[in-house]
């Protein structure tokens, strides 16, 4: 499966996904991913910035909020459609273009921070969207993304239950097992049953990586790593919404922040390039 595959099937998903998501059915992100992000993002007032695989705008418009120039990409022209038309009905200045991770059409060192909210994952070419985020990135400008966790996204998963309801382990094997580009069919859990039969479920490619490609692609491709956050709900937030309760047994996301180093010349080695963060 290459990227056009990719894009063809979230191109396929977008509509239902951005109806259900802007009704409230992605409790996962709204309730605990999106305010975690949020919350390790450094401050971005003034600065420019691109979000990859922006999808409909939900995080791209958030990050917006905080002051931030952006430019947002997405591979799939459905999901960049609605992230137009809520740009018209309330502009933040964000500048949408259909594109590919893996093709980023910006010049080198165009960028003061680079974000990715879950579509790394969904990628064929991981290797190649992370190089390109390095790229288009100003020497000590940061990348920041979050992924399904590798550790608990395995290709056997299963969430036990007590009798109440409440999951208190989380089964998972198969972490070594790589799939590439295996789809699996499913729909936003908290979404009412009756929207669930009415609608076709998400399409959605799976590419697994364990922990440690993750961190040496990251490490390989001359990134230094600043910072590792994995999600847990408060339980105020579980009391609002016991959907997410699960997320507090094993983490669901990781949270990532890296930034690109500065060259600067050691005079006293004879003009050696060394790199300072």
């Amino acid at each position: 499966m290459d990227d056009r595959d990719v894009g063809r099937l979230w191109n396929e998903n977008a509509e239902v996904w951005t109806r259900l998501a802007r009704s409230g059915c992605d409790v996962y992100r709204d309730r605990l991913n999106t305010p975690a992000f949020l919350a390790m993002l450094p401050d971005v007032d003034g600065l420019r910035g691109l979000d990859v695989g922006c999808g409909e705008g939900h995080n791209t418009r958030l990050i917006a909020q905080r002051g931030a120039r952006l430019a947002a990409v997405d591979i799939a022209k459905v999901f960049i459609g609605h992230a137009r038309e809520e740009e018209e009905r309330a502009p933040l200045g964000i500048d949408y273009r259909v594109a590919s991770a893996l093709e980023l059409p910006f010049a080198d060192g165009s960028f003061d921070f680079v974000t990715a909210v879950m579509c790394l994952m969904d990628m064929p070419d991981v290797e190649r969207a992370v190089a390109e985020a390095h790229r288009v990135l100003k020497p000590g400008g940061f990348f920041q993304f979050s992924i399904m966790h590798p550790c608990y996204d395995t290709p056997h998963r299963k969430n036990l239950r007590d009798a109440q309801g409440r999951t208190y382990a989380y089964e998972v094997g198969g972490y070594f097992e790589t799939l590439e580009g295996k789809v699996e069919e499913w729909t936003f859990s908290a979404a009412p049953e009756d929207v669930r039969r009415s609608v076709a479920k998400f399409k959605v490619p799976r590419f697994t990586r364990t922990l440690g490609r993750w961190f040496n692609l990251l490490i390989e491709t001359g990134f230094r790593i600043e910072r590792v956050e994995e999600p847990c709900p408060s339980e105020t937030t579980v009391e609002q919404c016991p959907q997410v309760q699960d997320a507090q047994v094993v983490p669901y996301f990781l949270h990532v922040r890296v930034h690109k180093p500065t060259a600067v010349r050691d005079n006293s080695s004879g003009g050696t390039p060394e790199c300072r963060g």
